[in-house]
């Protein structure tokens, strides 16, 4: 069975930063696209960023691009969301998902980390 469990939300202040964790079983990890998507409250979930098997290609959202590195390791199955210079947009649940940019929306996710962003 397939599981993706997040970690590392929290409050957070504008202008700090934050990494996010996800801890992936039951899938072959290493050959798999994996993506970000994050849903403030209220509003549609959005993808943020996705990241290839082999981490030669990562692609990012414009709302996130340049303060947002997304990055892997392998043999710990473990996905990172890096997200620095915060900004109280970036308040919302964060999960990730096995699956290209393409399908990242519709993919099935784990039970997400909430990021909220603070004074």
């Amino acid at each position: 069975e397939e599981q993706l469990v997040e970690s590392g939300g929290g409050l957070a202040q504008p202008g700090g930063s934050i990494r996010l964790s996800c801890l992936a079983s039951g899938f072959e990890f290493n050959w798999a696209w994996m993506s970000w998507v994050r849903q403030a409250p209220g509003k549609a979930l959005e993808w943020v960023s996705t990241i290839s098997s082999s981490s030669s290609t990562t692609y990012y959202a414009d709302s996130v691009k340049g303060r947002a590195t997304i990055s892997r390791d392998n043999p710990n199955r473990t996905l990172y969301l890096s997200l620095s210079s915060l900004k109280p947009e970036d308040t919302a649940t964060y999960y990730c998902v096995n699956a290209p940019r393409s399908t990242a929306l519709t993919g099935a996710r784990g039970q997400g980390t909430q990021v909220t962003v603070s004074p």
